[in-house]
């Protein structure tokens, strides 16, 4: 029960964030986080343009990618399991691209630049590693790129969760930004670490 209490959470979030994107097309551009970004940085079209493709591509990737863990999608229906994963690896790519130049420009200077430049490369060389894994036909190694990958996307998540939690303990959002571009996606890549241990423990013990 609370494996899929934790599951549906876990789909839940995924959804919600994934859609956000969509508020910027009903809302005032200086919306979220982009209130705290100078009003001169607005007139940049080249930062104006990979910003909005990095959280469209971004969040589809999100609002999709979770659908790739579910075995039943993957058991009952492998064409539509490789279909998601295209959309998914494409919009991933794009959005991890994009990142890198958008980092630059990050509030709260080079430690939160570097923070968001580290999630981007680590996401974008996971991702396209798990593609190039499952075109071998190494089915094991792309599970486990593509676990890394998704925790790194649901890094979107996990940043909305820590960001206010550390506003409240600094009292500050520029202390609390530095450290959320780095907190947002450690602790998801030790997870998927974890459990990617725990299904290779498995699989030894049932080869036995």
């Amino acid at each position: 029960m609370t494996k899929k209490a934790l599951w549906i959470l876990f789909a839940t979030m995924a959804i919600l964030i994934g859609l956000y994107p969509t508020l910027y097309l009903f809302l005032d551009k200086k919306f979220g986080l982009l209130n705290t970004k100078d009003n001169g940085l607005f007139k940049n079209i080249f930062w104006s343009l990979s910003f909005y493709i990095h959280i469209i591509s971004g969040g589809l990737a999100l609002l999709i990618g979770w659908t790739q863990f579910s075995t039943k999608i993957r058991v009952r229906n492998l064409t539509i399991h490789r279909q998601i994963g295209s959309v998914y690896v494409i919009s991933a790519l794009i959005s991890a691209l994009t990142s890198l130049y958008i980092a630059l420009y990050a509030t709260g200077g080079l430690f939160t630049s570097l923070g968001f430049i580290c999630l981007g490369f680590i996401w974008f060389y996971t991702t396209l590693t798990a593609f190039l894994q499952i075109k071998k036909g190494m089915i094991a190694n792309h599970e486990k790129m593509m676990l890394y990958s998704y925790a790194l996307c649901f890094a979107a998540v996990t940043l909305r969760i820590w960001l206010p939690l550390l506003v409240i303990l600094f009292n500050d959002f520029i202390s609390a930004y530095q450290i959320v571009a780095w907190l947002c996606w450690i602790p998801n890549l030790l997870i998927a670490f974890l459990i990617i241990k725990r299904i290779e423990k498995r699989e030894t013990i049932s080869y036995r």
